[in-house]
């Protein structure tokens, strides 16, 4: 076969398994090495960075998000909705059968990061006597577990002679930019010996998700009003802004080696902490995407999931199934004849 043509064949051949992948919605992403595990349609896939190949891990109804992977890459530790309650689970990182980890019956469930002796440790509210969350490690070989005497801990990382880097309170939940409110997440300081001290209080906005890397903590913070990637030492002095996204507020980062990936928008970005540069990762899936074909409705008043009416009756507002919808009636008796007129909100 000619040069030419072989060359052709393989240009055509590139561009079908192209168009073949499309681009989806991704979140929470975790990052080892050269791999990159993110959420996307509800499941768990793995992404290489050297080849571009993204490949799915999950495939249950329930949702499985929150990776996080273990310090020798062997393990991917996520929570996972398998049997109704979202719960830890632990599988091998070239896919499995998963393992439930824990049976706490909690909502707020996720791994956060590892110990030296190779516990994960996790949030949980399940053993907290208030109403707030608690970190507890975990061993997953024989599930014994002990909890940080921290209260109101959610997120962090330990450092090689054990100091604890810790978020106080989880993500309050709002979306509200710039929240200042009681449950602002800060970062704290702890030995195990003495009292936690704080290290970003001198900011009453959010300071969240602590990643170390060369002697410096990594967070992201609301301090420019949007959720940017930052860095201090592990003093809480020295504050330096790494990204400048506007608008776009960055969520859920991941660290490995100085490489951070971390959701903006419905793309995950990868920033090299060494070159101080920031790259979208070009993630294409290969699916059905079985949650964009057309489907009938057989009750559309089971999918309403807001309504308000009006102060002097006549209007009601309804959102269903994303959308909102404004419904104005005629003055007349209660079940009357006539349809409402439908209004777009």
């Amino acid at each position: 076969m000619p040069a030419k043509t072989l060359a052709a064949l393989l240009l055509v051949l590139l561009s079908m398994g192209a168009s073949a992948q499309q681009k989806g919605y991704y979140r929470t992403p975790a990052i080892y090495k050269n791999t990159v595990v993110f959420t996307a349609e509800g499941d768990l896939w793995k992404y290489d960075l050297g080849s571009g190949l993204a490949s799915r891990l999950t495939t249950h109804e329930g949702l499985e998000t929150l990776p996080l992977i273990s310090p020798d890459g062997k393990t991917l530790y996520f929570t996972g909705e398998y049997e109704g309650v979202p719960e830890l689970y632990c599988m091998p990182m070239e896919g499995g059968v998963p393992k439930r980890l824990t049976y706490d019956f909690d909502g707020s469930i996720k791994a956060t990061c590892f110990t030296h002796d190779g516990k994960v440790v996790y949030r949980t509210s399940t053993y907290d006597k208030l109403p707030s969350t608690q970190l507890v490690r975990l061993d997953a070989s024989t599930l014994s577990r002990q909890p940080i005497p921290l209260a109101t801990g959610s997120d962090g990382c330990y450092d090689e002679s054990g100091v604890l880097y810790f978020t106080r309170w989880p993500f309050q939940g709002s979306q509200t930019k710039r929240y200042k409110g009681g449950n602002i997440e800060q970062i704290w300081k702890f030995d195990g010996k003495n009292e936690a001290t704080c290290l970003t209080c001198d900011f009453d906005g959010t300071s969240t998700r602590p990643m170390l890397y060369g002697g410096r903590i990594y967070f992201l913070s609301d301090r420019d009003g949007t959720m940017n990637l930052w860095s201090m030492d592990t003093g809480g002095k020295g504050l330096k802004q790494h990204t400048f996204s506007k608008g776009w507020d960055l969520r859920s980062p991941s660290m490995y080696a100085g490489s951070v990936v971390y959701q903006k928008g419905a793309d995950i970005w990868l920033f090299d902490a060494a070159a101080g540069t920031e790259k979208v990762l070009d993630i294409r899936l290969v699916s059905d995407f079985d949650q964009r074909k057309p489907r009938w409705i057989k009750s559309p008043a089971a999918s309403v999931t807001f309504s308000a009416l009006s102060p002097n009756g006549n209007y009601v507002a309804l959102i269903s199934r994303g959308q909102g919808l404004g419904l104005a009636g005629e003055e007349r008796p209660v079940g009357g004849d006539q349809p409402a007129e439908r209004h777009p909100v």
